[in-house]
Order: C-alpha cells, then sequence, then structure tokens
C-alpha cells in the first residue's frame, strides 16, 4: 500500500526495510546496497551468495555506525574466522564491497577493509578426483543408475553440479549438449563424448529432464549436491564431490595436451589462471617423464 500510494502521488519510493532503520548505520547501508544498480544487476545465484555473508554482518553490527567502524575492527573481526580460511576471505570481500559503497554514496571518506590482509589458505580446495577413484565409482555404479549419469555428466562436460542437475533433451542438439552456467551467464556447446552418449542413451524417451529426484522431481541446487555426495559414499569415497570432478576434467583435458584456451572453450573458466594450473600440471608431469626417460637411455 506505501508503494501504491506513492506511485499514485508521484513521489520516489524508499528501498524496502529503509523507514526502520537508523540513518548512518550498518544496517541502513545493507537497505541502500539491496536497493542499488550493483546489487540488482548480479545474477540470482551471486545474490543469494553475497547476501547470505551480508546478513550475517549485518546481524553481528547492524547498529554500528559505518563511519566508525575501523581498520583495526575490520582486522579482528577477520582473525576471529582464521579457523574457516575460506569463510573469512569471503567475509572479507563482502565487507570491503559495502564499505566501498559506502564511500561511492558518500558516507565514508575509505575503505576501512584496505590493507586487511586475507587469512592464508593451506587448503587446495575440492579434492579432485583420480583416474583410480573415478574407476572405484564406476565400478560401484553401472551405466544405467542415475549415479552413472550423473558422474557421466559431471565428468564428460565439465559444469557445475547446478548446472548438470539442470540438463534435458531441451539442451542436447545433435552430437552436442548447449549449457548456460547458471553462476556467470557463460553460453557453451560442448560435444557429446562418447562415454557420456552411452549413459544418455538408458535414459527413459519420455524423460524431458536426464537427472530426477526419487520422486520424479528437480533436483534443488543443495539436493542434488547431497544426493550425489551419498552416491560417493556408497562408493567409498566419502571425500569426493561433484565439484572435484570437474577438476578432473579440466585435469584430463590438460593431460591430453590441450591449451589452457581450449579447456576454457569447455569449462567456460572466463580467465587463464585457473585454466594454466591444469596445463602447468600436465606439463610438469610430461617433463618429469622425459627427463626420467632420457636419464635411463643416458646409464645404459
Amino acid at each position: 500500500m506505501t508503494a501504491y500510494e506513492a506511485a499514485v502521488a508521484a513521489e520516489p519510493v524508499k528501498a524496502i526495510g529503509a523507514t526502520r532503520t537508523k540513518p548512518g548505520t550498518i544496517n541502513a547501508l545493507v537497505v541502500e546496497f539491496y536497493g542499488s544498480a550493483r546489487y540488482q544487476q548480479l545474477k540470482p545465484l551471486t545474490k543469494s551468495t553475497y547476501r547470505n555473508i551480508i546478513e550475517r554482518f549485518r546481524a553481528e553490527n547492524g547498529d554500528r555506525k559505518v563511519a566508525t567502524l575501523r581498520t583495526e575492527h575490520v582486522r579482528k573481526m577477520v582473525d576471529n574466522r582464521a579457523s574457516k580460511p575460506a569463510a573469512a576471505n569471503h567475509w572479507l570481500d563482502m565487507v570491503g564491497m559495502l564499505m566501498r559503497f559506502a564511500v561511492d554514496i558518500g558516507w565514508r571518506a575509505d575503505d576501512p577493509t584496505r590493507g586487511v590482509r586475507k587469512v592464508r589458505m593451506n587448503s587446495t580446495g575440492y579434492h579432485s578426483w583420480t583416474e583410480a577413484e573415478i574407476a572405484q565409482f564406476e565400478a560401484r555404479h553401472a551405466i544405467g543408475s542415475k549415479a552413472r549419469l550423473a558422474v557421466d555428466l559431471l565428468l564428460y562436460t565439465a559444469q557445475r553440479g547446478l548446472d548438470v542437475a539442470c540438463m534435458g533433451r531441451q539442451h542436447v542438439d545433435g552430437g552436442t549438449i548447449r549449457v548456460k552456467q547458471e553462476k556467470t551467464g557463460t553460453e557453451l556447446e560442448i560435444p557429446i563424448h562418447s562415454a557420456l552418449a552411452a549413459s544418455l542413451a538408458v535414459v527413459p524417451p519420455d524423460q524431458m529432464q536426464f537427472l530426477l529426484t526419487y520422486y520424479g522431481k528437480p533436483f534443488s541446487r543443495k539436493g542434488f549436491g547431497q544426493w550425489f555426495k551419498k552416491q560417493c559414499r556408497a562408493a567409498g569415497l566419502p571425500h569426493c564431490s561433484a565439484h572435484g570432478l570437474r577438476k578432473a576434467a579440466a585435469r584430463r583435458l590438460a593431460e591430453a595436451g590441450c591449451t589452457a584456451h581450449e579447456i576454457m572453450a569447455v569449462t567456460g573458466h572466463r580467465t587463464l589462471a585457473e585454466a594454466e594450473k591444469y596445463t602447468r600440471a600436465a606439463d610438469q608431469k610430461r617433463g618429469a617423464e622425459a627427463a626420467y626417460a632420457k636419464l635411463g637411455r643416458a646409464q645404459k
């Protein structure tokens, strides 16, 4: 009704929640940020990810004045989250985004997150499946099973689980499968590998979407990951995940001699840095093998 009355009166409508926040506070800044073009133009998945972190920061500091937040405060907050480095660094990124927005709209003169170091990460991220682990999964889940179809879609398209869970016959065009990545909006056309074609051949012809729940419904974003994790445990691979197959697919491409740009054409990565991790590792392995081959010949 407030929006309707404002429209009738030809008055601008304030952002939802603006009248319930104190001016100059973190609460008020978050409301302004949510109403900004910077936030509104984000992809739905990115919005959700950002909002989860921002709302936790808001719950802890909502009544605090934006102008009084100092670098030492931010550093202490990061230190308190250091036991989970990835979460701490994501938190710092989001708070930095909010503070830079505050500078842009004139609420602050500086960004208090600038100069605060991220927590060092010792982990390499999701475990990349080895060939032995892929073979072990395939031995447990034969062609014709939903688990085998899922692993083949993940491994032979090199896409994220949330994109694989949405794939169906409408995305197949001859010998390729079309993908529009939910996270980035990147559009790809990927040739259907013979191993994937064998798995797709046993999907019932009247089933439009390839992967469905036990109840015949599409998987939710979290639901697919949780279900696939159960299939990994059933195969004796509790440390493996859907995202690890994306990394394994990129590794395979690199080991086959693909360039970083060729890998990007399949995975949809937008920068060379990620793809080059796999090509560097493959080049190192090939180089080491060549070196020891020369050593063996020299010692004969």
